[in-house]
């Protein structure tokens, strides 16, 4: 399929059939550009020290768990917009066992973390744990942005990869379309 197309939209020239209509670069560069733009990882404000002590707190109110129990429950909770390093939530651990509001006993190699009665009284009297904050919940719909950019590049790169000159000619028609829209809607008061 030797086809041929603007090469300024794609910022190069299509192979012949073997290259099946790919452009040599610039289709890809941006493509590339788009992708690790939006796969940067989002996730609205970083979250605090304390917050990590608040999440630990919350989570051990429910069961025991050790360091990177605690870890995937966060991320999970939070939808993904939140993942704590180990780097905090073990500091974290140890100053509540040195405070006397978690216990740490260690099994098949790992330690299991606990709250001690001083810790589930702290537990009960905090507010709501850091991922049902408004402010993390609000951050979680804007993933779906990201996601949804990866998914236009993905489709871009495969018609210009495979399709034909006239449908990436109707494809660059509505990327441009889609483009403004989106400005369009920052414009919106």
């Amino acid at each position: 399929m030797g086809s041929t197309y603007d090469s300024d939209r794609f910022g190069g020239r299509t192979h012949g059939q073997g290259g099946a209509g790919w452009p040599t670069g610039g289709l890809f560069e941006a493509m590339d550009g788009l992708r690790s733009m939006f796969e940067q990882r989002v996730g609205g404000p970083r979250m605090g020290r304390g917050d990590v002590r608040a999440a630990v707190l919350a989570l051990l109110a429910e069961q025991p768990m050790h360091g990177y129990q605690i870890i995937r429950e966060i991320e999970e909770r939070s939808g993904g917009t939140w993942k704590p390093s180990p780097g905090s939530v073990y500091p974290t651990l140890q100053l509540l066992v040195d405070e006397g509001l978690v216990s740490a006993e260690e099994s098949n190699g790992r330690k299991t973390y606990s709250l001690t009665e001083a810790g589930q009284q702290e537990a009960d009297g905090a507010g709501p744990a850091p991922w049902e904050a408004s402010s993390t919940r609000d951050s979680a719909g804007l993933t779906a942005l990201p996601k949804a950019g990866i998914d236009l590049a993905q489709a871009a790169a495969q018609v210009g990869r495979s399709g034909t000159s006239e449908q990436v000619k109707q494809a660059v028609a509505v990327l441009d379309e889609a483009r403004r829209k989106l400005y369009s809607i920052l414009a919106q008061d």
